[in-house]
């Protein structure tokens, strides 16, 4: 039995994935519809603006370092927040989260002690195949 177990979890795994990517494909995405389909607890989306001079002018290994604090602050505050990616720009970061409220956003930059000078709640998400549609 406990053989069987492994390659059906395994399989159960890569079918969700499956059905996310899938779902992601699509021209034009909601957030909730997404994860209530694979079944996660629903989280929005947000667009977190953070204004930090000179920030493009930081080393990778400052980055690095700054990443790792990020990480950090988000492991103690359990699954209820997801960073996702940042883009780094002259003077601004641009990063996308998911998580259940803007509360925790705001938390997360306390913790980290990185500025949060505005969140946007992302509610949809289109692409070039929008267009096709």
């Amino acid at each position: 039995m406990k053989s069987f177990a492994q390659p059906l979890t395994l399989l159960l795994g890569v079918l969700l994935f499956a059905t996310m990517f899938a779902n992601a494909q699509k021209s034009t995405l909601s957030f909730a519809s997404l994860y209530a389909k694979a079944s996660v607890p629903a989280m929005k989306m947000y667009l977190i603006e953070r204004e930090i001079p000179g920030l493009g002018k930081m080393t990778p290994e400052e980055l690095k370092a700054a990443s790792r604090k990020s990480c950090d602050a988000l492991r103690t505050m359990g699954s209820n927040i997801e960073w996702v990616q940042s883009y780094v720009t002259g003077d601004k970061m641009f990063c996308i989260y998911r998580a259940e409220n803007e509360d925790l956003i705001r938390e997360h930059g306390k913790r980290g002690g990185f500025p949060v000078n505005k969140i946007t709640e992302v509610t949809t998400i289109i692409s070039p195949q929008t267009a096709e549609r």
